[in-house]
């Protein structure tokens, strides 16, 4: 009988340690503290504006926006890329997909431009498969070049053009569905991956990575930094000549860490989930706010980063932050299913 008392223990202490281990290290109990030292210029209108991205050079926003109920979705989505113009203070989005005639449900996006040559490139979620479409852009015009299918593009969500035909892209995901997914989500499983496309053929350069989500490439320094929002960690590697990465290290963000985006002097900028329990209830429809956070990490050299909080609050204005894209003193911040995105003004210093 005490023995049977001493198993029956052992298996609560275990669950409730368990248990214990998901609500902390998802910011379960991170207090949230509405924080800017600016104002919210404008709210725009747009559905999930889950990615957005700015040519610093010619001054304009690609926003990728997919009409979302809830994760995951149980029906085809509906989505488009936009443009809106940083030159002026109308930020009018304009629709430049609407003649793209197969389903769109576009998630993470990438902007490579040299030689007056704009090439997008874009994830796109569909009923029949995963995809990634690639455009090119002039002036306000978008053409779609080509649509991209592999076995190797089997849960992706974001990507980052190297030149016109080479890219890297995360999976977030090792398993669709089923038990494993739950374990993957619950657990916060290492086991999705980046993958490289070098124009012909897809190979893994990254694994062992809990939830890959947004990538960036830091062209001066030749770094490829990796959110791992499950971890709360930003993992960065050094891009070799022949597409692979050598891993370097990870930076502790202590928040869940979405897409990434560059200033002008390559300080990263991050759209954020700082209570992911919260965000995965409201992404399934059963809250109705989740709070939001933007973090900027200054790069100073190995081993050495400066994190901090430019943006917190409870989701009253915007819901689940993915992107934060900054333009000068504003910061253009997008949500994975709220129908808006932010235009904020920070102070100056």
């Amino acid at each position: 009988m005490n023995f049977k008392k001493r198993i029956l223990s052992a298996t609560l202490i275990l669950a409730l340690l368990f248990l214990a281990n998901i609500f902390i290290s998802t910011g379960y109990f991170r207090p949230i503290e509405n924080n800017f030292d600016g104002k919210i210029l404008r709210k725009i209108k747009i559905a999930g504006p889950e990615d957005i991205t700015i040519s610093q050079k010619d001054s304009f926003a690609i926003i990728s926006s997919t009409a979302r109920d809830k994760i995951p979705n149980m029906a085809q989505e509906f989505g488009g890329l936009y443009y809106i113009d940083l030159k002026t203070d109308n930020f009018k989005p304009i629709h430049l997909t609407e003649d793209f005639k197969k389903p769109f449900a576009p998630h993470g996006i990438s902007m490579f431009q040299k030689k007056g040559r704009t090439t997008i490139a874009a994830i796109n979620h569909t009923i029949d498969g995963e995809f990634i479409e690639i455009f090119t852009l002039v002036n306000e015009q978008l053409t779609h070049i080509k649509t991209l299918k592999h076995e190797k593009i089997y849960s992706p969500n974001d990507i980052v053009l190297l030149d016109d035909h080479k890219f890297y892209f995360t999976n977030d995901h090792k398993y669709k569905d089923g038990i494993m997914r739950l374990l993957e989500d619950y657990l916060g499983l290492s086991i999705s991956n980046v993958m490289y496309f070098d124009g012909k053929n897809y190979r893994q350069v990254a694994d062992r990575i809990a939830y890959a989500n947004g990538i960036n490439f830091d062209t001066k320094r030749n770094l490829i930094f990796v959110a791992s929002p499950r971890k709360f960690l930003v993992k960065v590697y050094q891009k070799n000549k022949d597409g692979n990465l050598t891993y370097i290290e990870d930076i502790n963000c202590k928040t869940g860490v979405d897409n990434i985006e560059f200033d002008f002097e390559n300080n990263l900028w991050i759209g954020a989930h700082p209570n992911l329990l919260h965000f995965n209830a409201y992404a399934k429809g059963n809250k109705e706010t989740s709070p939001s956070e933007i973090i900027k990490i200054k790069y100073v050299k190995k081993g050495e980063y400066g994190i901090e909080q430019v943006y917190m609050e409870d989701g009253t204005n915007m819901s689940a932050s993915t992107v934060a894209a900054p333009f000068n003193n504003l910061i253009i911040t997008g949500s994975v299913l709220d129908n808006l995105f932010l235009i904020l003004k920070r102070n100056p210093k």
